[in-house]
């Protein structure tokens, strides 16, 4: 179904096609994304967490966290407090700088973060099915392109 027939609206050109497409087609993405989080009473901001920190050499400070992450929000300590509590991460204070808290994954996190990205990878191929490989090389150019 064309996104014309899916919002029910006319476009003034397609560069504003374009950008509404990219627009419902992300929040599209969103969607199938936190259903599969919610299963597992996850919001999007604690697995962009769980992701940086399971790719993380070493401790990441709150504010190294929220360089990091996607989608930035100021209240990150909140969000770490909460992984806390069920189990996924663990605080310490920093062994660098003792005014700082480091945040690394506890084995439930681990464990947790392993299945989430498989779980996401077979998501992320049921999304892309209908893309060839060139479509998908080509959309990715087209998309950087449009973000530099």
């Amino acid at each position: 179904m064309s996104i014309e027939q899916e919002l029910n609206r006319q476009f003034r050109n397609q560069n504003h096609k374009v950008t509404v497409n990219i627009h419902y087609s992300g929040l599209w993405v969103q969607e199938k994304m936190n259903a599969m989080l919610a299963n597992y009473q996850l919001t999007n901001q604690q697995y962009n967490m769980l992701r940086i920190l399971g790719r993380a050499e070493e401790p990441f400070s709150t504010l190294q966290l929220r360089k990091h992450m996607m989608d930035k929000m100021s209240d990150t300590s909140r969000i770490v407090d909460r992984l806390v509590i069920k189990g996924l991460v663990k605080k310490t204070t920093s062994k660098k700088d003792r005014r700082l808290v480091d945040v690394v994954l506890s084995q439930k996190g681990k464990d947790l973060i392993k299945k989430l990205e498989r779980e996401l990878d077979n998501k992320v191929d049921k999304l892309t099915s209908k893309l060839s490989p060139k479509e998908a090389l080509q959309l990715n150019i087209l998309l950087d392109k449009m973000r530099s």
